[in-house]
């Protein structure tokens, strides 16, 4: 069902419109009508109507400029002009708002049906063909690589659910099927540029720079062939740029970790010796640990390129695995920056559901077995860590979530085993995210008070708008116009007329000032569109109100 706005500015005319034709049948809905163009705008953000059907002739604001208003902000809506025989001429300036459909008048009902459902036909073929399963797929198609490429990327970069990773692999065909998963990291050794580099930056200048900068980046491709055409005789190999580096990803079939290295550090050398062979180029070459499952290949990534830095020990071109330069540590238990941003991110906007799934989940991968006193300590210090962090950007005193004169590192010692220490934690958390919801609705009373004080302050100046008041307060006008609506119960536009109109009736009460002098106090510039707004919210004119209410009567 599509929304439709009838703007005509005679009242039989748009009262005969609305009743004679079935609109539901046609598959519309009349959400609202305006006497105006002026009135339609007003409507618009209440509505955001799919068609408008609009006379041009109209006081206050005519149908082309209403159109010039919707093409500027609403690029979406159809417009239906309604236009007469001696208006033809002036209507083809519409032709430059891009009009969808023009009636000519006198016109009959079913001459607007066949209009409207003209305008109908366009907007459902432009809906089906987004909505078309051939264009898709054929965008998708060609999308694919770009998005394995990213894909790769996100695997290397955080973590990922086993069920995301399991159909991302087999949508854009990346192989994840093995015992093992190992990231190396591919970097070509610059450093014995640099001197040739300088020495022609002292008569190139910044032009040097870029040539050296594009060599750069030529060379990290070359590389990346060569590293794919040796990846492509070995299964489940990957290669792809990441971070200005190649990267390799191994999904490996040997179950036996060690030996699963030993093959992927045999295809990174035989990779660092034909890269040497045919472009001349020495690489260092990190290559990470072999982790279980692929949700895990961010920290073997992460151990590659740990591995890169004992280049200054160990010396560049050749291949260092982690294995052989530190001593294995558990790396379930680490506080890593995926585990961190989740955790911050829940408390932030989550739910109380969200935020005990999370923390079952932080608890849960702890390695009892192989648990080292030490390393459980680090790892709840930094969970408290990150909960004091947030708490501090949101101005939380830690009295208020730990006890007074708690002492919060000290507290976890206080506890039997990790499961009260869980959901100690865990009620913490809890406590935090209420703290900040009541913070940010203390912050959307605020922002709208706020709001409302400028209003009042500057709602009789006539250029007062919402992107002023956006200005002011320094906030977009997209999250204070759902703010403002929630908070208020009416739009701004609706708020600010309330307040012009409640004021204009004061002043026809209390002063003997003309209703023209009255519609500029209140910030209208048009003293026929302030009568007939006050008309339209009491029902009465300025100059019956004021007889009515027993003042002066000077219009």
């Amino acid at each position: 069902m599509y929304k439709l706005l009838l703007v005509e500015d005679e009242e039989d005319v748009r009262e005969g419109l609305v009743e004679e034709i079935d609109w539901e049948s046609l598959g519309f809905q009349v959400v609202d009508t305006a006497e105006n163009g002026m009135e339609a705008t007003e409507l618009f953000e209440k509505h955001i109507p799919d068609v408008v059907v609009t006379d041009i002739q109209m006081p206050f604001m005519d149908g082309l400029q209403l159109a010039g208003w919707i093409r500027e902000h609403y690029r979406a809506t159809k417009i239906i002009i309604l236009t007469g025989y001696d208006e033809f001429e002036y209507a083809q300036k519409a032709i430059k708002l891009q009009i969808d459909e023009f009636l000519l008048k006198p016109f009959s009902s079913q001459d607007l049906v066949e209009v409207v459902l003209k305008v109908k036909r366009q907007i459902d073929d432009e809906a089906a063909e987004k909505e078309n399963i051939h264009v898709l797929m054929e965008h998708y198609r060609k999308s694919i690589p770009v998005l394995r490429e990213l894909f790769l990327s996100q695997l290397v970069s955080r973590s990922m659910p086993s069920e995301e990773i399991r159909e991302k692999s087999g949508s854009y065909g990346v192989n994840m099927d093995g015992q093992g998963f190992m990231a190396s990291v591919l970097r070509i050794d610059y450093v014995h540029h640099y001197a040739v580099l300088q020495e022609e930056g002292e008569e190139g200048g910044a032009s040097v720079s870029l040539k050296h900068s594009e060599d750069r980046y030529l060379q990290l491709f070359a590389v990346l062939n060569i590293a794919d055409e040796i990846c492509r005789r070995v299964s489940g190999f990957h290669v792809f740029i990441h971070m200005e580096d190649c990267v390799l990803l191994a999904a490996l079939e040997e179950k036996d970790a060690a030996l699963a290295a030993q093959q992927t550090l045999a295809v990174l050398d035989e990779i660092r010796i034909n890269v040497y062979k045919y472009l001349n180029l020495t690489m260092t070459i990190g290559a990470g640990t072999v982790c279980p499952y692929p949700s895990e290949i961010h920290q073997s990534y992460r151990k590659a390129v740990e591995a890169l830095d004992y280049r200054l020990i160990l010396g560049n071109d050749r291949v260092i695995w982690i294995g052989d330069v530190e001593t294995e540590r558990n790396e379930s238990l680490v506080f890593d920056e995926f585990k961190e941003q989740s955790l911050i991110r829940c408390m932030k906007v989550g739910t109380a559901e969200e935020l005990e799934e999370l923390i079952g989940k932080m608890f849960g991968g702890i390695p009892i077995p192989q648990l080292s006193v030490q390393d459980c300590q680090v790892y709840l210090m930094e969970i408290l860590a990150c909960i004091m962090k947030v708490a501090k950007e949101f101005g939380v005193e830690l009295e208020e979530l730990f006890g007074e004169g708690a002492h919060p590192f000290a507290e976890v010692y206080k506890y039997n085993n990790l499961q009260e220490v869980q959901q100690w934690m865990g009620a913490i958390c809890l406590k935090l995210m209420n703290s900040i919801a009541q913070g940010r609705q203390s912050g959307y009373n605020q922002l709208v008070e706020n709001a409302k004080e400028y209003i009042r302050l500057h709602f009789r100046e006539s250029d007062i708008s919402i992107h002023r008041v956006c200005q002011h307060l320094h906030i977009s006008t997209g999250y204070f116009s759902s703010i403002f609506k929630k908070e208020v119960k009416m739009t701004f536009v609706n708020y600010l007329l309330q307040i012009r109109m409640e004021t204009a009736k004061e002043m026809l009460r209390s002063t003997d000032l003309k209703t023209f002098e009255i519609a500029e106090a209140v910030g209208f510039t048009d003293p026929n569109y302030f009568s007939f707004c006050f008309r339209k919210k009491f029902g009465i004119s300025p100059k019956s109100y004021r007889s009515g209410s027993g003042g002066a009567v000077n219009d």
